[in-house]
C-alpha cells in the first residue's frame, strides 16, 4: 500500500509541472502589456519601461519562466549581492524562509511557495487567495456534502423501491439536474428564491459569507447567504450520485455473493447496508471527485451571481484587470487541489478495491 501510495504521489508531481508550465505559457502569450494596464494608456513609456523591468516582464520568455518556477518552488537558489539581479534573494520578500548553503554569492533557500505581487493591488497573491479560499471551500464542501448524502439517499430508496413511477421519478430529477449550466440555474434560484419568493425564504439575490455594515465597519457572519448558492451549486452532482447510486446498487443487488448473503439467513438491512451498498460506493467516489472539479470551476459562476466573495469572485476581478499574477495564483491553487482528490480517491479505491494497487 505504501508503494501504491508514492507511485500515486510522485504521478501527482508530474501532473503539477505541466499545469505549471502550462499556466504559465499559456498566459504569457496572451496579448496586452500589464506595465501598461497598471500604468494606463497614456503612461511615459520610461515608466512603462521601469514597472516591465521591476516585474522582470523585460527578461526572455525562458528566463522568466526559470524566475517562476524558482519562486514557485520551496527549494530555490538566490544570489545574495547583486539587488539588480532578478535571483536575488530578498528575505523580506519570501515568507518563513531559512537560507541553508551559500557558496560564494549562491544561496541555497529553504521557503514557502512564493506566487508574487498583485500588479494593481501590490499585495502578495497568497494574502489574496488566503482571503477568498476559505469561502470557496466551504461553499463547495456543503455543495459536496448536499449532493452525497441526498443523492444516496434517493438513489438507496430507489433502488430499493425500484417502481416505474420511482424510476421516472428519479430520470425526471437527474434530466432537470444535468441540463442545468450553473450559470442558469443560479440566476433562477437567486430570482425565484432571493428576489420573488424573499419575503417568505428570508433570503436575498447577493450576499457574502461576512457582511459590513455602510461605512466598512462590523463585519457580520451571514450563514444564511450561503444557502442559495450551495444548493445552486450541488444541484448538478445531485442528480449524478442519484442516479449512480440508483444503476450501480441494482446491478450489485443481483450479483451471487448478495443472495448468498441472503441465503445465510443475514438481515435485508445488513445486506443492503454494509455489503451492497458498500461495493455500490465505487462510481460514487468518482463522480464526487469529479464533480468537485467542476464545482470549483462552476463556482466561478455561482459566486459572481451571488457575489459570494471567493476564488470565483478572485479571478472574474482578476481577469477584468488583467491581473496576471493572481490568475495564475487561483488556477494553481485550484490545481493542486484537484490533483490531491484524485490521489485521496486513488488511495480510497486502493482500500475499497485490493486488486487496483497492483495495477
Amino acid at each position: 500500500m505504501g508503494v501504491y501510495i508514492v507511485r500515486r504521489m510522485l504521478y501527482g508531481l508530474a501532473v503539477l509541472f505541466g499545469v505549471v508550465s502550462l499556466v504559465f505559457f499559456l498566459f504569457t502569450i496572451l496579448p496586452g502589456d500589464p506595465a501598461r494596464m497598471m500604468l494606463g494608456q497614456r503612461a511615459d513609456q520610461d515608466a512603462v519601461d521601469n514597472i516591465r523591468k521591476e516585474l522582470g516582464l523585460d527578461q526572455p520568455v525562458f528566463l522568466q519562466y526559470l524566475l517562476y518556477l524558482n519562486d514557485l518552488s520551496p527549494l530555490s537558489v538566490h544570489q545574495n549581492t547583486n539587488t539588480d539581479s532578478p535571483w536575488y534573494y530578498d528575505q523580506k520578500k519570501y515568507s518563513n524562509s531559512m537560507q541553508l548553503i551559500e557558496i560564494q554569492e549562491v544561496a541555497l533557500v529553504l521557503k514557502s511557495p512564493w506566487m508574487r505581487m498583485s500588479y494593481q493591488s501590490k499585495r502578495p497573491v497568497t494574502a489574496m487567495i488566503r482571503e477568498a479560499f476559505p469561502k470557496t471551500l466551504l461553499l463547495a464542501g456543503v455543495s459536496v456534502a448536499l449532493a452525497f448524502v441526498i443523492g444516496i439517499g434517493l438513489g438507496f430508496f430507489a433502488a430499493v423501491v425500484n417502481k416505474p413511477w420511482m424510476n421516472r421519478l428519479v430520470l425526471i430529477i437527474t434530466s432537470l439536474g444535468m441540463s442545468a449550466p450553473s450559470f442558469f440555474a443560479a440566476i433562477l434560484m437567486a430570482y425565484l428564491f432571493g428576489f420573488l419568493l424573499s419575503d417568505f425564504t428570508g433570503l436575498e439575490m447577493f450576499g457574502s459569507l461576512y457582511e459590513v455594515d455602510d461605512y466598512g465597519r462590523g463585519a457580520s457572519l451571514q450563514l444564511k447567504n450561503l444557502i442559495l448558492p450551495a444548493i445552486t451549486l450541488g444541484i448538478r452532482p445531485l442528480a449524478i450520485v442519484t442516479e449512480l447510486t440508483r444503476t450501480s446498487l441494482l446491478d450489485v443487488i443481483g450479483m451471487d455473493y448478495i443472495r448468498t448473503a441472503k441465503a445465510k439467513g443475514l438481515s435485508a438491512k445488513r445486506v443492503l447496508g454494509l455489503h451492497a451498498l458498500r461495493n455500490a460506493l465505487n462510481p460514487v467516489v468518482t463522480a464526487v471527485s469529479g464533480w468537485f472539479a467542476s464545482l470549483m470551476a462552476g463556482a466561478v459562476f455561482v459566486e459572481y451571481v451571488f457575489d459570494w466573495k471567493g476564488i470565483g469572485m478572485l479571478i472574474v476581478d482578476s481577469l477584468e484587470k488583467y491581473d496576471l499574477p493572481v490568475i495564475m495564483g487561483a488556477v494553481l491553487l485550484i490545481a493542486v487541489i484537484l490533483i490531491i482528490i484524485n490521489i485521496f480517491v486513488d488511495i480510497v479505491y486502493g482500500i475499497l478495491d485490493p486488486r487496483i494497487r497492483l495495477a
